[in-house]
């Protein structure tokens, strides 16, 4: 059993503060009912939204959308490894642009994923390493995607971050206790997703999340992806909401044996630290 699989929401995670910090709600299984997603979000405790750029459009769309909830929501710009064959100069310079406004508070989401190599790995080196000089030269913090590139990546990020003040989060964490351990030793926060909640792929993340420092967890959904698998009773479809992020909070509290609570106060602090946000209780 998956520690934390309870009730959808418990009645006292309804009163929390939490902050979403990877939704992508422009992806287009929200079209229809966005309106209701964030309402009910709210409900479920969460205060706070970062729209995940992936792409110029995407990225465009993370900023409307803040001008919609201008309250509840932040946003950022970047190209995912995935498109960074898309990543030329002219696109990049409208990312650039994209990543000075005030709502969009990181870079990304950039980084390296070998997993598929839908660009090369060279385009995807290249297009990180855009990203990596916008956040030094900007000094926004940087939202990270590794998949079966550490090694590359490492070695990227290491070259970069002494002139990195603002530091960022390797989102959606799923790796090795040493690659956690690589990133704690760059002062790098930690996302972790609904997959601490797969009994079938999150067993090693459920063992070593106790090892990520209180200061430095952070919590996400990604949103409409990676539903978790401990939602009783299952829902009638596999798209991921912003309300089901109580369930990553309890499954992350059960494995470090914490109270939901504690680790909802911190990792919403955490948020408001690393990427100066507002965020109403």
């Amino acid at each position: 059993q998956v520690p934390g699989d309870v009730d959808l929401v418990a009645p006292d995670l309804a009163g929390m503060c939490l902050v979403d910090i990877g939704a992508n709600l422009s992806h287009e299984s929200f079209n229809q009912d966005l309106e209701e997603v964030v309402n009910i979000a709210q409900q479920h405790g969460v205060r706070h939204l970062m729209i995940t750029g992936t792409d110029l459009k995407t990225s465009q769309q993370g900023l409307d959308l803040c001008a919609r909830f201008p309250t509840l929501m932040s946003a950022t710009a970047g190209f995912h490894p995935h498109v960074a064959n898309q990543c030329d100069a002219q696109s990049f310079k409208v990312i650039a642009e994209l990543a000075r406004h005030t709502k969009m508070v990181a870079i990304g989401e950039t980084g390296l994923d070998y997993n598929r190599n839908f660009s090369t790995p060279q385009q995807q080196r290249d297009a990180f390493e855009l990203h990596l000089n916008l956040a030094v030269e900007i000094n926004k913090p940087l939202f990270l995607h590794q998949r079966d590139a550490h090694e590359d990546f490492l070695k990227l990020l290491t070259l970069y971050r002494p002139n990195l003040p603002a530091g960022g989060v390797v989102h959606c964490f799923t790796d090795t206790k040493q690659a956690l351990r690589d990133y704690l030793d760059l002062d790098m926060y930690i996302g972790i997703t609904g997959w601490i909640c797969d009994e079938r792929r999150g067993l090693e993340l459920q063992e070593i999340v106790k090892y990520i420092p209180q200061d430095r967890l952070l919590l996400e959904t990604d949103s409409p992806f990676l539903l978790p698998r401990n939602i009783k009773p299952r829902p009638k479809t596999r798209r991921n909401e912003p309300k089901y992020l109580p369930k990553v909070l309890e499954t992350v509290a059960a494995c470090c044996k914490r109270s939901p609570a504690a680790i909802a106060k911190q990792s919403t602090a955490n948020a408001v630290a690393l990427f100066g946000l507002e965020v109403s209780q």
